[in-house]
This record gives C-alpha cells, sequence and structure tokens, in this order.
C-alpha cells in the first residue's frame, strides 16, 4: 500500500517510490539520502507531533512533517530472519 512517509507508523519500514516537493526541497531531501528505492525506518515521533526521527542508510535524520509529506513509500514488512519483505505485515 503506497502512503506518505508522513503517514508511515513508529516502529514500521518503508521503501521509497517517489520524493516531492518544489526544486529545492527535493533536491535537498535527495541529497540526504532520501531516494527511490531507499528503505525508511520511523524511530520517533517527536512529543508535540512534529518533527520526526528516522533511521536510514546506516544513520539518524530528523525530519519536518510538512516535508515528509513529500515523499511517498510502500509499506514493507520484516519477516523472522529480519529481512525486508514488500507487502504490509499481515
Amino acid at each position: 500500500m503506497n502512503m506518505t512517509l508522513r503517514e508511515l507508523g513508529v516502529g514500521r519500514s518503508g521503501r521509497v517510490l517517489q520524493v516531492g516537493g518544489e526544486r529545492v526541497l527535493r533536491h535537498r531531501l535527495l541529497e540526504m539520502g532520501i531516494t527511490p528505492r531507499t528503505v525508511i525506518t520511523v524511530k520517533k515521533i517527536a512529543p508535540m507531533g512534529d518533527p520526526v526521527e528516522l533511521f536510514l542508510r546506516g544513520y539518524s535524520l530528523t525530519l519536518r512533517l510538512a516535508d515528509a509529506n513529500n515523499i511517498t513509500v510502500e509499506e514493507i514488512a520484516e519477516d523472522t530472519s529480519g529481512n525486508q519483505e514488500r507487502g504490509a505485515a499481515a
């Protein structure tokens, strides 16, 4: 199921499908490593709801929810061996 990164819950992972936004924002997100096919895990959401802490490519990144709304992801689930597979958990 496709959704925005903003809609992905804490502890859930998604594979980036598309990075949108205005040209400058899109370029900045791509420079931070948020590129198509990148797997991102939502680690924490601030107490007031903004920003969100993400884990991708071996590092943590904090992103405003407004920016996370421009990133389309496909939710993925982890199997018992720790490998990630396509599709939502049952």
